[in-house]
């Protein structure tokens, strides 16, 4: 295919187009050339996808695959102290989002019992009790407060160190450590000395559990003989991240967006039956996971162009859920609209294991936040609050809101 679209030398971190919105240059991308190399500044000539069926093609075909252990590891953006690789990495224990059947079916198959839908519908109740006290804690406090720290952040980790058997006082060891690992510039020794502290506090942890096992997820795994320490550390270590980050800052950033759609803010307000249409719109309008990774095991055609064996592939979730040809008007936020094929959480063997927790965990945080606190609002100018930008999840890093306190 023809196009004399410039190639994008890296990925655009800056979010030019406003807090809310994809980079311009990805726009500009999935409008002209919705499947376009990528020159990454290694010097390898990559792809990134942007739109909408393409992204979703990709992320069901196994020829693309999860794996960071089958070739040189390719990264978009710069990392300082990041040595240019010349041999694959290794294949982390445990970590079954980056890799492939049969062995990440083996992982994750001892895991869906876990997360049902069934299962997470009894939880409910107990997650609604969990935001209502810590909503409580909240009305307590004389704003401004920031809302990612005593609520965004609380509320998830809570759920996720419950659930998992992670004792609650250990919450700022594994936050810091986790927030260290995301930065995206974060000098290399200093990422991987996080990730080392992660791993030996969880290794501890499910050894401790194999030994006395409890009545938690990491518990009913340890329990599994066949799987071996550094395994359950790897599934420990996928599970506590992805377990509240992204919880955490789809609830700081989507309250952020509705302070600054205040209409649809009112409409969710006069009318709570919308808020789990609401939360489906929140993920695809923001999209806190935008960017993920693919290898082409062989040649592929996608969208009309052959991507060649060998290229890193990158996918912009937010790019593409923001797709015209898939959803109309899809840079308005409108809590009314039926949001379900958003690829927030996926698309494929590698959808998110968790998305039903996720979903429980933003109906009880908005629906709650906006019932207790009719009069909250941003108590600095939006243009102060610290976007996450320099985060692989994507987010606020302080949101400060105020409210009007009523007379006991």
């Amino acid at each position: 295919m023809s196009h004399t679209v410039p190639v994008p030398n890296g990925l655009p971190t800056e979010r030019d187009a406003g807090p809310f919105d994809p980079p311009r240059e990805f726009t500009r991308l999935r409008e002209t050339r919705p499947v376009s190399p990528l020159r990454f500044p290694d010097g390898h000539e990559g792809w990134v996808v942007t739109g909408y069926e393409e992204t979703r093609q990709l992320m069901a075909d196994t020829r693309f695959s999860s794996r960071q252990d089958i070739g040189v590891l390719h990264v978009p953006y710069e990392i300082p102290g990041l040595p240019v690789a010349t041999e694959p990495s290794p294949q982390i224990p445990g970590l079954f989002i980056a890799m492939d059947p049969p062995d990440h079916t083996r992982l994750r198959r001892r895991l869906t019992g876990a997360f049902t839908v069934k299962r997470m519908k009894m939880l409910e109740e107990h997650i609604v009790d969990v935001a209502e006290r810590q909503l409580e804690k909240l009305a307590r406090l004389t704003p401004p407060v920031d809302l990612v720290e005593e609520f965004a952040l609380p509320v998830p980790s809570l759920v996720i160190c419950e659930l998992l058997g992670v004792p609650y006082e250990d919450r700022e060891t594994f936050q810091s450590n986790t927030a260290k690992f995301l930065v995206k510039d974060q000098q290399m020794d200093e990422k991987m000395a996080a990730y080392g502290a992660m791993t030996e506090y969880l290794a501890q942890l499910v050894t401790r559990k194999r030994a006395i096992p409890d009545e938690d997820i990491l518990s009913d795994l340890a329990r599994q003989e066949d799987l071996t320490v550094e395994e359950l550390t790897g599934c420990a270590f996928l599970l506590l991240l992805a377990g509240h980050e992204t919880t955490v800052n789809m609830l700081a950033l989507g309250t952020f967006a509705l302070l600054e759609h205040p209409e649809q803010m009112a409409a969710l307000r006069a009318d709570a039956e919308l808020i789990p249409d609401a939360v489906e719109e929140l993920m695809r309008y923001l999209s806190v996971a935008d960017i993920f990774y693919r290898y082409a095991t062989e040649d592929i055609e996608l969208g009309g162009e052959t991507i060649p064996e060998g290229s890193t592939v990158v996918i912009s979730l937010l790019t593409a859920n923001r797709d015209p040809r898939r959803f109309e008007n899809p840079d308005t936020l409108d809590v009314r609209r039926k949001a379900r094929g958003h690829l927030s959480f996926g698309h494929g063997i590698h959808q998110c294991l968790g998305q039903q927790l996720g979903r429980i965990e933003m109906r009880a945080g908005f629906g709650g936040l906006l019932r207790r606190f009719p009069t909250l609002e941003l108590a600095v100018p939006a243009d102060e609050v610290r976007l996450r930008t320099d985060m692989n999840i994507y987010g606020v890093h302080e949101l400060p809101v105020t409210w009007t306190r009523t007379a006991p």
